[in-house]
């Protein structure tokens, strides 16, 4: 059965006279007046809590933008080596062991990443090791959701143990106002061993005459406990330093190492392995102060971090929190820090709920990069040694999701915060430079982690350079990315961590020179088809960064590469359609196949990375049979046989919302002549797949990745390949929207009908001038400019269309 917007299209079709008139008349009216107030403090719509049910994997507690700190609970459910989801929150779990110094916004990995130097409030006496309540009987507590407030740069909760806690944030510190119940005994628990993946080692000593509680932990593993590729992943490449002092004196010292306490102790060390379940539990250290409750019942503590050293975490303390700022001070700080941020794209009108689904995006996509550097320029490297910041370097960035962010992310911080991109392109150049000139595909802090697939740097500092950030060694970084791209590496021709983890970051390169493919039986990767892709599109990028450059050589031979994806699309690949299907090395196709299938794929399915190639979609349609033909396919991949929309995910031969390698298909159909259909497309993504509370996101949030790609949609805007500053058009969900370009002329938006009941564009304007592409060139991202647009309850079926304009 075709689908009944079909159907409606169709109808329009079958009027074409009146439509185009219509059209006609319409860009000889004027536009109407844009009346919507732009928002004025964006801060007061941001819900920390959204996204912390429904897999999306976010964290409440406190940060800053970019910030170090990251102050939030690590949940249990009665498992001392795991949480109740990835990063250390799950909405539904409520039962915690601490407040962890550091997190990571919406890894996927179950439990991710850091999670570092869980600080427990514990309303009880200490009368044995923390270390051996395994199941997290004793040393931990139950709390409510009405209990719980999250704001920007704040976070409080109160537990059921009558204990709260009050925290707030600089980009490198912290400070917190515990409250315990008057008269009972009160101990804050420093379980310096308990990073979310475990610990190599850990370390803590308590100064009673400096009230001061120091320590650091060697950690790492990110994904360490994944079944694919986890083993190889075990393994340290950071140290957190903290230094936590106090409003008073203790009343009692201690510390744990595995199974003992030892009452009156002041120093004590011990990890627990990066092992899970009964291979770890019981094992680690940790110290605990405490504090008398009978007529002062609140303690303040001051803690800092660092990645160097404990000399630098005190100077992060003492440089950024004054020595007796309170919570609210701080927090007032915090919150002024992120309306700046958040201000940077400022939208008028649309609903209270539509406010904060926006404003949260944007907050979560602009918790990263992460600073890893300290206040004195110094940071830790990923060749174990310490470094020093060059010149014109403000500090150095981490945690680079790189298969997520560079399709949504990496542009929105390009268009956004420039300098900032640029320190973070340097920050991922100085590591490559440090690795022996590899460049990782997932950098947590200071370790190359290898996690998923493809070479997504190329495609991010391709559309780094494309979108105007020019504030790093781009000349040193394109030669550098080249090298990777066209030298094989031995780490290519490893299994070691596959198929998850694979540390080949061009895998088999040699093969895939050779064959223009990578070959499913020797491809040392996840996958040979998505690697194919992956690699394709990396490659497009570097061609277009190569003719920004001049360099017309390496210009032509990666856009020679970038159609290589033409190799793994089989015509035949079913009775009905072609798809892209993973090949072997003697060229023949990996059979049993079926579309649903995700053989030769990463975490998708054939139907969905069929779609993948939007360096060349023109080239993609022709291999389908045609634009319409495309365009047909493309409908059945958003709605089911009946005609009803299939857009939330779970069926893997549609759309699937909480994974990345289709989040671009929506903006597909502006390539295939049939604009409008991405209009309505991504409003009911919009409208169904993203909202307020704990649900509101689709999936892993990876980075800020889905939040971005929701930044776009609702200004109306999305970007249209990796590489690239050209932008597709949709239809604005808000009235009016100003978008920051510093130290440049802002883009302004304008689309005064916006509401429920007209998704459509009915006429667009670019600078003032009548406007017939759907997508928009470099200029408007690099030089700013104005986009009006009048909106329509019915799709204007001749907008846009002529083969000739046409995006790529």
């Amino acid at each position: 059965m075709r689908p009944q917007w079909l159907c409606r299209a169709r109808r329009f079709g079958t009027r074409s006279a009146a439509v185009v008139a219509t059209s006609a008349l319409a860009l000889a009216l004027p536009f109407p007046a844009d009346s919507a107030v732009l928002t004025d403090r964006p801060v007061s719509y941001v819900d920390p809590l959204i996204g912390s049910s429904n897999g999306g994997n976010t964290y409440p507690g406190a940060t800053l933008p970019y910030g170090m700190v990251a102050w939030s609970p690590t949940s249990t459910t009665g498992d001392q080596t795991s949480t109740g989801a990835a990063n250390g929150y799950q909405y539904d779990t409520t039962r915690i062991r601490g407040l962890s110094l550091t997190h990571v916004n919406g890894a996927g990995c179950n439990p991710g990443a850091a999670g570092d130097v869980p600080i427990m409030p514990f309303v009880g006496d200490v009368t044995s090791s923390p270390s051996a309540d395994i199941r997290d009987a004793v040393y931990a507590a139950d709390f409510t959701h009405a209990e719980e407030k999250a704001v920007p740069g704040r976070y409080t909760l109160g537990l059921k143990s009558g204990a709260t806690a009050d925290l707030a944030v600089s980009e490198r510190a912290g400070v917190a106002d515990f409250t315990f119940p008057s008269g009972s005994p009160a101990n804050l628990l420093f379980r310096v061993s308990n990073s979310l993946n475990g610990s190599e080692d850990a370390h803590v000593e308590i100064d009673t005459a400096h009230r001061k509680v120091t320590g650091w932990v060697l950690t790492g593993a990110f994904c360490g406990r994944r079944a694919n590729g986890g083993t190889n992943n075990r393994k340290s490449y950071y140290k957190l330093y903290f230094s936590a002092s106090f409003d008073r004196a203790f009343s009692s010292v201690g510390t744990w190492k595995d199974g003992t306490l030892s009452a009156g102790s002041t120093a004590a060390s011990g990890g627990e392995g990066y092992a899970t379940g009964a291979d770890r539990a019981g094992r680690g250290s940790g110290g605990y102060v405490g504090f008398d409750t009978s007529s002062d019942n609140d303690v303040h503590m001051r803690v800092g971090i660092s990645y160097v050293s404990l000399d630098g975490a005190e100077d992060n303390l003492r440089g950024e929190i004054a020595p007796h700022a309170s919570v609210a001070e701080v927090a007032d700080a915090g919150a002024r820090a992120w309306d700046r941020e958040l201000s940077t794209v400022r939208v008028g009108g649309g609903s209270s709920a539509q406010r904060t689904t926006f404003y949260t995006a944007l907050y979560h996509s602009l918790m990263q990069p992460n600073l890893i550097s300290d206040r004195d320029g110094r940071y830790y490297g990923m060749d174990g040694a310490v470094h020093r910041l060059a010149r014109g370097q403000q500090a150095q960035y981490s945690n680079f999701s790189g298969w997520d962010q560079y399709r949504a992310q990496i542009q929105l911080l390009a268009l956004l915060k420039p300098k900032i991109a640029g320190d973070f392109a340097q920050s991922l150049y100085n590591f490559a430079q440090q690795n022996n000139g590899v460049w990782d595909r997932w950098v947590h802090i200071s370790g190359a982690t290898h996690v998923m697939t493809g070479d997504p740097s190329a495609a991010t500092l391709a559309t780094f350079y494309a979108m105007g950030v020019r504030n790093f060694d781009y000349e040193g970084a394109f030669d550098s990315l080249v090298r990777q791209a066209t030298v094989p590496h031995p780490d290519g021709l490893s299994d070691a961590g596959c198929p998850g983890q694979c540390v080949g970051q061009r895998p088999n390169l040699a093969q895939y020179l050779t064959s223009h493919y990578a070959a499913q039986d020797v491809c040392h990767c996840w996958g040979g088809a998505a690697e194919t892709l992956e690699d394709a599109g990396a490659d497009s990028a570097l061609a277009n960064w190569a003719t920004l450059l001049g360099r017309d050589q390496e210009a032509a031979v990666f856009t020679e590469r970038g159609a290589y994806w033409g190799n793994v699309f089989n015509p035949a690949a079913t009775a009905d359609a072609g798809y892209i299907q993973a090949r072997r090395l003697d060229g023949s196709w990996v059979t049993p196949f079926t579309p649903g299938s995700d053989l030769g794929f990463a975490q998708g399915t054939s139907a969905t990375y069929t779609w993948m190639v939007p360096q060349d979609v023109q080239g993609l349609a022709t291999a389908m049979g045609g634009r319409d033909e495309a365009a047909a396919r493309l409908d059945g991949f958003f709605h089911k046989a009946d005609g009803s929309w299939s857009v939330r995910g779970g069926d893997p031969l549609r759309y699937d919302p909480t994974n990345e390698p289709g989040i671009h298909a929506p903006w597909l159909y502006n390539a295939l002549g049939q604009p409008w259909k991405t209009q309505e497309t991504v409003r009911e993504i919009i409208d169904t797949v993203y909202g307020t509370g704990p649900s509101g996101l689709p999936g892993n949030d990876d980075l800020g990745t889905m939040s971005a790609w929701y930044v776009f949609s609702a200004l109306g805007l999305y970007p249209q390949t990796p590489g690239s500053a050209s932008m597709l058009l949709g239809a604005p969900l808000f009235p009016s929207a100003v978008v920051d370009r510093p130290g440049g002329t802002d883009i302004t938006i304008s689309a005064p009908g916006a509401d429920a009941t007209h998704p459509y564009i009915d006429a667009v304007r670019v600078n003032g001038r009548p406007a017939q592409r759907s997508w928009t060139g470099a200029g408007l991202t690099t030089k700013g400019g104005t986009l009006t647009f009048r909106l329509a309850e019915q799709p204007n079926i001749r907008w846009a269309t002529d083969p000739a304009d046409l995006p790529q």
